[in-house]
């Protein structure tokens, strides 16, 4: 993963693969700043307990989604863009009339073309835009995946995903989004998670990543069995023993 670059006396940080986030000067300590997805662990994640005692039996583990690896994973990778400023949407309409408002002196949500979306089965809610006033920049050959905040999700709205080539796209990335809350107005606060943004490699991905679709060999058999009674013999093995350590 790329890591910003925080300590210019140190001299391997100048050696690291490094994501930038650049804005307008003298918006700095105006705007919400991006930061890792590690930083925003939602409130009801944090609370839930490993093992619910409720559930907890001779025939159940009680085990929650707080033992579950893959969650956690997938909820701290990357970064997150909040919202630059606070904004407001009123919805009526059934969700097909969508009316902004915001007391920020930069522009920060604009409707999508309807026509652009034609079929999408988010119609008839209209396609919208929210303004991030970021320009994202990563080292040659990196692009990011921009997806909606994972296991994070918004009653509000919802992103669309998007890959963006940031190595020679050095300007700022905006999101369309589907507001997708009921109708009545809504504020949408300042700092509030927008986007995902997970760097990657893009000769790691696509066709430098070949496939391979076959029945599985008998060696390939006994691993996966292996594994799976491994997994349910002792809680917390693949935490233990298969996940690399991050």
């Amino acid at each position: 993963m790329l890591k910003t670059k925080t300590d210019n006396a140190n001299p391997k940080s100048t050696e690291e693969a490094v994501i930038a986030f650049t804005c307008e000067i003298g918006d700095i300590d105006v705007i919400a700043k991006p930061f890792p997805a590690k930083q925003a662990i939602p409130e009801w994640f944090r609370n839930i307990p490993a093992i619910d005692p409720e559930a907890l039996s001779a025939t159940n583990n009680g085990l929650t989604v707080k033992r579950c690896m893959p969650f956690l994973d997938a909820l701290t990778l990357g970064w997150i863009m909040p919202l630059a400023a606070t904004v407001r949407l009123e919805i009526s309409d059934g969700g097909a009339q969508i009316d902004c408002g915001w007391d920020f002196d930069k522009v920060m949500i604009s409707p999508h073309n309807v026509e652009q979306v034609k079929g999408h089965p988010r119609l008839p809610m209209p396609p919208m835009k929210f303004h991030n006033h970021w320009t994202i920049t990563t080292p040659p050959g990196w692009s990011c995946l921009f997806i909606p905040p994972m296991n994070r999700p918004n009653p509000l709205f919802e992103i669309a995903s998007g890959v963006v080539d940031t190595d020679t796209y050095r300007s700022p990335i905006h999101f369309p989004f589907f507001a997708t809350a009921p109708e009545g107005v809504h504020v949408i606060e300042k700092g509030t998670p927008i986007a995902q943004v997970i760097p990657f490699r893009r000769d790691a991905c696509g066709p430098a990543l070949a496939a391979d679709v076959r029945e599985e060999t008998l060696a390939e058999e006994e691993t996966r069995e292996r594994i799976r009674r491994l997994t349910m013999a002792s809680e917390g093995w693949y935490r233990k023993e298969a996940r690399e350590q991050r």
